[in-house]
Order: C-alpha cells, then structure tokens, then sequence
C-alpha cells in the first residue's frame, strides 16, 4: 500500500552549542516531552545528559507536536523537543529555521518514524482503487464514524 503522507522524524535546538559550553554556562533548560513513547524516554534522557553530564538545570514540559512547534518558532521556547513530526507545519518550521529559532541537530529515529494514514489490509485487498486520500473519500461506507455510521 502506499504510503499517503510521510516525514522523517527530526530533533529540534539542542540549545546551539549545549556540547561545548560549560557547566555554569549551560542555566535553565526546557525540554518538551511529547504525549507518545519514544518522544517521552528520548526528553528523560536528554534531561539526565544535561543535568548529570553538563550541570544544567533541564526541567520537562509537556508538549504535543502543533504548539511546541509554533512556540519554538515564535517564542523560542522549549529550548528542546527531542522529536517532532515536522511535516504537520512546513511553513512553521521554515519560518522558525530561517529565523534561527529552530535548528536541526540530528536525527532520533534514523530507521524508522514513517507517518501516515492507513487503511486495513483486508479493505486494500478488497478495494485496490484506493491508493490516495480521494479515493478513499469515495467510500464512506468503508470507514464508518463510531458515533454516526451513516457518516464516513
């Protein structure tokens, strides 16, 4: 099946240049730790590196991809989310790169971390005419809404 939307899993302003200050350089760090596995051990880790490793004074918010992007864009805090799908606001995180409030710094999930929509495989086989997104808008009856069947 193809796959209808994707992006690559990227980590966000590891304070531009955290490796190389010094303890009593580093101060207070924020860390966003987004509401799903992987992001949660990924902001822990960071925040044990920085505290133990660096002397900082690293402290965990809670975070979700939208507003953590778009804070970190605007108002430059938190000054680390460990892993944000980007690709849910492209101008955003453009915008926040090109003005220096985000920056890149590797990548958490170099084999993995592909997002999307997906369909069960028993309905791919039975329907292979749905490869997109408008396609599938052709078959409501398919994906039934739980609170309404007659809507799809």
């Amino acid at each position: 099946m193809k796959t209808l939307l994707s992006s690559t899993c990227l980590v966000f302003g590891l304070l531009g240049g955290a490796s190389v200050a010094s303890a009593a350089d580093c101060g207070s760090v924020t860390i966003a730790s987004m509401n799903w596995q992987s992001a949660e051990v990924i902001s822990n880790l960071d925040k044990i590196i920085l505290n133990e490793g660096y002397g900082c004074e690293a402290e965990i918010t809670v975070g979700d991809t939208v507003p953590t992007i778009t804070s970190m864009a605007e108002k430059g805090q938190p000054d680390i989310a460990p892993e944000a799908w980007i690709d849910l606001l492209p101008d955003v995180v453009k915008k926040g790169t090109e003005e220096g409030r985000i920056v890149k710094v590797g990548s958490p999930l170099p084999d993995g971390g592909v997002q999307g929509w997906w369909i069960p495989k028993y309905i791919a086989d039975a329907h292979p005419d749905i490869k997109t997104i408008p396609d599938m808008l052709k078959h409501p009856e398919l994906f039934p809404d739980p609170e309404d069947p007659s809507k799809g």
